[in-house]
């Protein structure tokens, strides 16, 4: 091993990135890679609480160490987020390694990542998205910054430990077990209307437009949500598209065992497309005023980008588009 440490069977690695879910689910590869690269290495993962269900379903994670900084920053005030805020940093304390791992890159992971106990790597000044995290970090090695963001991740690793990140591209997370969800009992795909800004959105006439041309081919539409506005929204598109399914609130894990079980996702910028990619499931990203080239889905063959502008000069994507890119969920030839 020519990296940062000899390699020796009971090394125990701790990977910091907290956040958001496309950031986490970018980094699962680099968990991939490291097994694959030496079999026995010990990994932990510390992330926001949210998305520790999701890290814990790739085998060769050992332990998920939830941080709450998101909650203290909403909560502040509540002595109940300080306990458990305080609770997640103590056991980050009390825990050694031989290499902290912050993929991240940014003021707040450089921070988390000196909780616990141990030598903390990291990307170099150029390379980080915060520069100034670098100062935190023991060893650096530099990645270039116009790389998709998971490519990013499995060099910075492949630079501190010492090997070829291997190929293709492999998250590493298996389907969960089916379980009760709320969702038709037949052939369906997923539809992922809801992002963060308006302006990312695709409209709703192509969300119908597309989710005819699935129920011709008796194809069903499942339409999730994550709040009360999403939820409106997929009744109103629901409204259009009979027997459209609005399925009950979901978690994480059950919106992961929606889309394994699902014949692919069409989706807007948002992480629970990006969910639907590292599933192994045929997906379809629709971009209006955001690039894919560094953020978008990525990793398997079924993949497809679509659109990709900026917010004054939108490129939103057709009906025809997407429904020519979702044919490998129909089961027919392009």
């Amino acid at each position: 091993m020519s990296g940062f440490l000899r390699y020796n069977p009971s090394m125990r690695v701790l990977l910091v990135k907290l956040s958001s879910m496309g950031d986490v689910l970018h980094n699962l590869p680099v968990v991939s890679d490291l097994v694959r690269a030496y079999p026995g290495i010990e990994i932990d993962w510390v992330t926001e609480a949210p998305y520790a269900g999701l890290v814990a379903l790739h085998p060769g994670v050992g332990r998920v160490i939830p941080t709450h900084l998101r909650a203290l920053k909403e909560r502040w005030w509540s002595p109940e987020t300080w306990s458990v805020f305080l609770e997640a940093k103590g056991t980050l304390r009390g825990r050694n390694y031989d290499v902290i791992l912050d993929t991240q890159g940014l003021i707040k992971s450089a921070l988390v990542a000196h909780w616990a106990r141990g030598p903390v790597a990291g990307f170099s000044r150029a390379s980080a998205r915060e520069p100034i995290a670098t100062w935190a970090y023991r060893q650096k090695f530099a990645v270039p910054r116009d790389l998709h963001a998971v490519e990013r991740n499995r060099r910075l690793a492949a630079g501190i430990f010492g090997y070829q990140p291997s190929s293709p591209v492999d998250y590493g997370i298996p389907p969960p077990a089916p379980g009760l969800v709320d969702s038709t009992t037949t052939a369906y795909v997923v539809f992922l209307h809801a992002t963060s800004r308006a302006d990312k959105m695709w409209p709703e006439t192509n969300w119908v437009a597309l989710g005819q041309r699935f129920r011709e081919l008796d194809i069903g539409v499942v339409l999730p949500w994550g709040d009360s506005t999403e939820r409106r929204t997929s009744e109103r598109l629901a409204h259009f598209l009979p027997g459209a399914v609005v399925p009950s609130a979901m978690s994480l894990i059950e919106a992961a065992t929606l889309l394994a079980q699902a014949r692919g996702a069409i989706g807007v910028d948002t992480g629970l497309a990006h969910l639907s990619v590292a599933l192994g499931r045929p997906t379809v990203g629709l971009y209006t005023t955001t690039s894919p080239d560094r953020t978008g889905l990525y990793g398997n063959s079924q993949t497809t980008n679509l659109g990709g502008g900026e917010p004054r000069r939108p490129a939103i994507p057709t009906v025809d588009e997407a429904w020519q890119a979702c044919r490998p969920m129909t089961g027919k030839a392009s």
